[in-house]
């Protein structure tokens, strides 16, 4: 059977999820400027105005994509509601973590976090899934734990945040796939349970004087209603970019944003990066070529079975 032949519509389709899949990842690449901005802040205020104001922009994005009737049914659906719940929580704590991570000076540690997190995917995979994985695969991740052995070693403790960063965002990637709706309207589901508990944080402060949204500087409720933008308008990129790229395609490209965040950390940000640290990178480095190898092979291998 005669390869099939990439038409202009779909070289344009895949252009279009390019731009935009690379849109997010720089804006993810870019986010910890603005975790810095928002760091004299109390962690629970800015995590509970992040939800709030991605609310209208979710919202509206839904809307304009004409996807409203696929969110209320999943609305009506109890199943629905608490998946989400569930998803809405681990991504709340993937959340915590990282603005807490940022703010304490801890920046090159989230890069390593989201480097870890394919190879954790991977892990997943095999252990709740049954997926099978090659000796590259099996090599990669024996890396990423030689990587994770080393700096616990160092410092006498497991590098948790790095790692409670990956598993977080692994799980809310396994469970989000349960929901039976696409990725922005998931999110807006996401958003809106986390807005009732989050709207009511943000009164109380409010009502109790102790917020920094109404009785601050205006500089400080900017940078709080920001969090919204900073926080879906990636989210959705992304949604939208994915839809119309090859799997392989994101496999690469999520290593951008941890690139740009780890060069923050450490060119701007000045956080120490010693001998250790470049050890567990470059075994980390090795592991990522590795993982993307066996990826790109197995895309390929793929490819000529379609083209046979």
């Amino acid at each position: 059977m005669a390869a099939e032949a990439i038409t202009p519509d779909a070289e344009s389709k895949a252009r279009r999820g390019f731009l935009l899949a690379l849109g997010a990842y720089l804006l993810w690449g870019l986010l910890p400027f603005y975790m810095k901005a928002v760091a004299h802040l109390p962690l629970a205020e800015v995590i509970a105005h992040r939800i709030v104001w991605s609310v209208p922009i979710a919202a509206a994005v839904l809307v304009w994509a004409g996807r409203t009737a696929d969110f209320k049914v999943a609305i009506r659906s109890p199943r629905t509601i608490a998946m989400a719940g569930l998803t809405a929580a681990l991504i709340s704590v993937n959340w915590g973590i990282y603005v807490w991570a940022i703010a304490v000076d801890r920046t090159v540690e989230t890069a390593l976090g989201y480097y870890i997190n394919p190879l954790v995917n991977v892990v997943v995979g095999a252990l709740l899934l049954g997926e099978r994985l090659d000796r590259l695969q099996i090599a990669a991740v024996v890396l990423a734990a030689v990587a994770v052995a080393v700096l616990t070693i160092d410092g006498g403790k497991l590098p948790w945040v790095s790692l409670a960063l990956a598993f977080s965002f692994a799980a809310y990637g396994f469970f989000r796939k349960t929901l039976p709706i696409g990725p922005s309207q998931g999110f807006l589901l996401e958003v809106l349970l986390l807005s009732v508990p989050a709207l009511g944080y943000i009164v109380f402060l409010i009502a109790t004087g102790q917020d920094h949204f109404v009785s601050s500087n205006g500089t400080d409720t900017a940078l709080l209603i920001g969090c919204g933008p900073v926080t879906a308008v990636p989210l959705l990129l992304f949604a939208f970019g994915a839809k119309l790229l090859r799997l392989s395609t994101i496999g690469i490209m999520q290593y951008i944003a941890p690139t740009m965040v780890f060069l923050i950390a450490v060119l701007i940000f000045d956080e120490p990066f010693g001998t250790t640290q470049a050890i567990a990178f470059a075994l980390i480095w090795a592991a990522l070529a590795v993982y993307s190898w066996s990826m790109l092979a197995t895309a390929r291998r793929a490819t000529a079975v379609r083209a046979a």
